[in-house]
């Protein structure tokens, strides 16, 4: 779909990192000013009015553009699955992770170009319990980390991940997990299941390297139950992608399953709670429209 000369409207969360991404909304504007873009700045009051003023937007003939982290974003994203008019990102949050995942730039300026060019990219967007998402859920450790992480407002940016990690492996037990996927029932006793429609989350860690956010399927990677100083140590392996291959991680690719656990367990995505267990997941292939840096658009 071509976007040129279609005015925009900028949904910007007041609240998202602390206050940080209201900052940023003065130089969002200059650099729109100076391209002489049309547009307009809703204030989001919650995921939910995010959504609706993103629709609402659509239906007058404008392009959302979301200024935020992963968590309105994913909220907007996911509503405006099946829609032909694309959705444009400009990092805002603490994560930021399907910003690193697409190759959209944090400079606020360079993001602006990027909505600009009008260059998009279909994704796929994933459904857990009917609530869409567009990154990881995440279920067990990770999950426990995400909720204490949201909880944290002494620690400033991606350093709230690593307390929250330390924090919740000090008390943790491993769980047993059961997962239902191509006819097959897998138990896994362990710390957690994240079941990927890309491959970053909580800042920057590449728990699914190999995931594509576009081939239809669910990259699911487990941590079987090892030593919890070996685990520790081997979250720095995370951050690069190089767990994978190791004894106690398995991962394979679906494009639906059902996951439940021995014990409950919040499901996290996109940085926010989404669902609890048990939960049926799918893969809603290609659905989505969203600007991208040029090398990565369709045109």
């Amino acid at each position: 779909m071509e976007i040129a000369g279609m005015p925009l409207t900028l949904l910007v969360n007041p609240a998202s990192a602390g206050g940080k991404t209201l900052k940023l909304l003065p130089r969002i504007e200059a650099a729109l000013d100076a391209r002489r873009a049309v547009f307009r700045v809703e204030r989001t009051r919650s995921l939910e009015h995010g959504v609706e003023v993103a629709l609402r937007a659509v239906e007058l003939g404008e392009v959302p553009v979301v200024i935020s982290g992963d968590g309105l974003m994913g909220a907007i994203g996911g509503a405006m699955a099946g829609a032909e008019t694309p959705v444009g990102l400009i990092p805002g949050g603490r994560g930021n992770d399907l910003a690193r995942a697409l190759g959209i730039p944090t400079e606020p300026e360079e993001a602006v170009d990027v909505v600009l060019a009008g260059h998009s990219r279909r994704i796929d967007v994933g459904e857990a319990n009917g609530k869409r998402f567009l990154g990881i859920v995440s279920v067990g450790f990770d999950s426990e980390c995400n909720r204490l992480a949201n909880e944290t407002n002494f620690i400033r940016g991606n350093l709230v991940y690593a307390y929250s990690m330390v924090r919740t492996l000090i008390g943790w037990r491993s769980a047993r997990f059961t997962i239902v996927a191509g006819g097959e029932r897998k138990r896994i006793t362990g710390y957690f299941v994240d079941v990927a429609n890309n491959s970053v989350y909580g800042g920057g860690m590449y728990i699914a390297p190999e995931a594509e956010i576009d081939d239809g399927q669910f990259d699911v990677v487990a941590i079987e139950e090892v030593g919890k100083l070996r685990f520790l140590s081997g979250l720095r392996d995370v951050l690069k992608g190089a767990h994978i291959g190791k004894d106690e991680v398995s991962v394979f690719r679906t494009p639906r399953l059902e996951l439940d656990a021995s014990r409950p367990f919040p499901v996290y995505a996109d940085g926010d709670h989404l669902t609890d267990l048990p939960v049926s997941l799918r893969v809603l292939p290609r659905c989505l429209s969203i600007l991208v840096p040029g090398d990565d658009g369709e045109g």
